[in-house]
């Protein structure tokens, strides 16, 4: 795929435990255009996650290559693999991982902080207007919601304006109304960003807003799925 913004070619990720070596990905290769919303579906255990952490350098391949925006990830080491995805890439995880004894606008503007952004607070207090929490900026994790702490989680990925966001079931620990309201801003924001979003979700309903849907089984892809034209 010559337009892709990411692309991997014959990646395997092996990670040992107690029991030895175990065999998580069996070379994928998988393009990813700019713009391009994937989804990554598949039972539990099927690698989906740890593929995503594949492409975001947070799992380094055991062998094949990933590049992203022309840079290969796997020849980059930990410090310059940091700094990547701090300039190009957001990540939301079904935990929200907000740093509990920080504001809500205090964790927007840290990365953008780390970033060398010196309207770092503006811009985080633009992000949480965006998701709707303004008027909790001043508040700790502890004091939302988990539905208010995603909406945080998406506001510190978004504010750095990524070219790749990554989220790993975002609505995973919400109840139906909460995501379904982090669905709607997920790709509402994505949309306004620009950003290119790869998701893994179990749920079909957030799959089928993909334009396309990559299944996986047992560390392969076994299929794909453009989405149907409206």
């Amino acid at each position: 795929m010559t337009n892709a913004i990411l692309f991997l070619q014959d990646v395997t990720l092996s990670l040992s435990g107690n029991a030895g070596e175990v065999k998580i990905l069996h070379g994928i290769s998988l393009g990813v255009k700019k713009g391009e919303t994937l989804g990554l579906i598949g039972p539990s255990g099927s690698g989906k996650s740890s593929l995503l952490m594949v492409m975001g350098g947070l799992e380094r391949a055991t062998s094949g290559s990933v590049q992203a925006l022309g840079h290969d990830l796997t020849h980059m080491d930990e410090d310059a693999l940091a700094r990547f995805r701090r300039d190009h890439m957001g990540v939301v995880f079904q935990s929200f991982h907000l740093i509990p004894t920080m504001t809500a606008l205090e964790n927007v503007a840290t990365p953008l902080e780390l970033a060398g952004h010196r309207d770092a607070f503006d811009r985080a207090a633009e992000e949480l207007e965006a998701v709707g929490l303004g008027h909790r900026a001043d508040h700790y994790p502890a004091q939302m919601s988990g539905g208010e702490q995603q909406r945080v989680a998406l506001a510190r990925a978004l504010a750095p304006r990524p070219d790749i966001l990554l989220a790993d079931e975002p609505t995973g620990n919400l109840d139906g109304h909460n995501g379904q309201a982090i669905m709607d801003l997920l790709f509402g924001l994505r949309e306004r960003h620009g950003a290119t979003l790869i998701l893994v979700t179990h749920a079909p309903e957030l799959a089928a807003r993909c334009d396309r849907t990559v299944h996986l089984s047992d560390g392969l892809v076994s299929s794909e799925q453009l989405r149907a034209a409206e």
